[in-house]
């Protein structure tokens, strides 16, 4: 070793400050150097000892699921090879974002059943763990072969966290012993997985399961449990939340408030309503009916143990704090009783005194996304085309977006549609993001004519691009057609950024050419089973 290390040392250094030892100088000396050293490796090679042979892994299993079709897997090849390009934004070509189609590709075999072709593997759980928003679709399409896979490369060890249970398999439905022990003996991925599972098809026994347990659990897996009784919310859970109600953490105190006052006729959903309905009332005493609030004047202990958070955030008064998580937290079905017989509508209507409506008006958009309520969502959003775009509560983007959440998919689209025909696309980003996929031919054309718009505008289409993106995914394919005419580079006018009109063909003709990209790549899927 040391005599290797030495001629390390020479070569590093050069023969001119550092002759070698086994002699020659000049021009000859950097062959005898490279000589000693091919020497040297034979001599360390051959009398190297062998290792002691390790234990030959278990076979990986196999995936009964049925393969690729070949253009299919050719397609995934290629998606796969590529990588992000390392451009500042800006003019992109009109070439397609391959690593952008990957999502819907991997979803659309994900749907059809197909299993992930062997040699893909390595590159799928690469491209997983650059890109946590590909893990769950990447993971589910790699199959089980992936995750015996991971168990022999570092850098694939998140595969085994992400999947339920790190990969390993869950007791049978009826083997009661081999839950019990995994329940009690397992690691926490393991349990939380076997949790989940039993939730989806005996709630009553996964309930009865982590109540066997509860008191000697960590506040942070407590938590996590709790988190997983949503599944199936029902009300033989209130007797379990309201023993969580008195929890020692205050994090899982508030998730078990917040999963009781989804349960309408749950005892915390009426001690909120009794508080709710005292703060707020209507008021007839003057020229109309008037909502009047009457914020509560202290947070006592009975409502902080039903969740009710009594410090509030920096720049938020004490009251109104509370008073927002009491309406948050009782049920809808409170007001038109208290307010006399009003429909949401005509509640959401009512003027508000003293300036209580945004916070009244916001705290019930709250309640109508916990407790899913559509008719309450639709009052709160208002009409698209109204000034601001938005009903009296929706007091920003992402509240509209979550309340667009609570309705069916044709509805939501048709709001959206209504909204980008109303005000364009400069606020849509948000709510494009909650449409389902491909989107609806009403919102997919009217996306396409604010587009148009915009160009003819004459501004630069990079304000656009995080919707242009959106709809290079989002599109129907069918639409490609529409947008034939807009490749052509329009004249510009007097007032057009100079070379707008280029940039926009360009963009257009990226989105066309992307939208028959996936057109093709779901013809060669094949169709979905039946």
């Amino acid at each position: 070793m040391t005599a290797w290390e030495d001629l390390v040392t020479t070569a590093l250094l050069g023969t001119d400050r550092r002759p070698p030892a086994a002699g020659g100088s000049g021009r000859a000396a950097p062959v005898a150097v490279l000589d000693e050293a091919a020497v040297a490796t034979v001599r360390r090679r051959a009398g190297l000892r062998p290792a002691r042979a390790a234990a030959r892994p278990e076979p990986a299993p196999g995936d009964p699921r049925p393969a690729l079709p070949a253009a299919a897997a050719r397609r995934l090849a290629m998606l796969l090879s590529d990588r992000p390009g390392t451009g500042s934004g800006g003019r992109r070509g009109t070439s397609p974002d391959l690593m952008e189609l990957l999502p819907q590709w991997l979803a659309a075999a994900n749907a059809r059943g197909f299993a992930a072709p062997p040699q893909t593997l390595p590159a799928l759980l690469d491209a997983a763990r650059g890109r946590t928003d590909l893990r769950p679709a990447a993971l589910a399409f790699a199959g089980p072969r992936a995750l015996w896979l991971a168990r022999f490369n570092q850098d694939w060890r998140f595969a085994l966290r992400a999947a339920p249970g790190g990969g390993a398999s869950l007791p049978r439905a009826e083997d009661t012993d081999g839950i019990r022990q995994l329940w009690q003996e397992g690691l926490f991925a393991e349990r939380v997985a076997l949790l989940a599972a039993l939730r989806a098809r005996a709630p009553e026994a996964a309930r009865e399961l982590l109540a066997g347990t509860w008191a000697t659990e960590r506040a942070e897996d407590r938590l996590m449990f709790l988190d997983s009784l949503r599944a199936g919310l029902a009300a033989g859970d209130e007797p379990f939340l309201e023993l969580a109600l008195s929890d020692r953490s205050r994090n899982v105190r508030t998730t078990a408030a917040e999963l009781l006052s989804t349960l309408p006729d749950s005892a915390l959903a009426g001690r909120m309503a009794v508080r709710a309905a005292a703060c707020v009332a209507v008021d007839r005493t003057g020229d109309g009916p008037v909502i009047a609030v009457e914020a509560p004047p202290e947070c006592d202990p009975g409502m902080e143990r039903d969740g009710v958070v009594a410090r509030p955030p920096t720049g938020r008064g004490e009251r109104s704090w509370w008073l927002g998580q009491l309406v948050e937290a009782a049920p809808l079905a409170t007001w038109p009783v208290r307010l006399g017989g009003r429909t949401p509508g005509e509640i959401v209507a009512l003027p508000v005194a003293d300036g209580w409506q945004g916070e009244l008006h916001a705290a019930w958009c709250r309640a109508a996304v916990r407790q899913g309520d559509a008719e309450w969502a639709r009052a709160l959003l208002g009409v698209p085309a109204a000034p601001e775009a938005g009903g009296p509560g929706a007091v920003s983007l992402a509240e509209r977006a979550k309340l667009l959440g609570t309705l069916q998919g044709a509805e939501r689209a048709g709001w959206v549609a209504g909204f980008i025909a109303a005000h364009g696309l400069s606020e849509a980003f948000q709510l494009l993001g909650v449409c389902a996929v491909p989107w609806s031919a009403p919102l997919g054309r009217s996306v396409v004519d604010a587009l148009n718009i915009a160009r003819d505008a004459g501004s630069y289409p990079w304000s656009f691009s995080g919707v242009m993106g959106l709809a290079e995914r989002c599109l129907d394919p069918a639409e490609a057609g529409r947008l034939d005419a807009l490749l052509a580079v329009p004249d510009e006018g007097e007032d057009a950024s100079p070379g707008a009109g280029g940039y926009w063909a360009e963009a257009f003709q990226r989105l066309a050419t992307t939208l028959r990209l996936r057109a093709v790549m779901l013809a060669e899927l094949g169709p979905l089973a039946g």
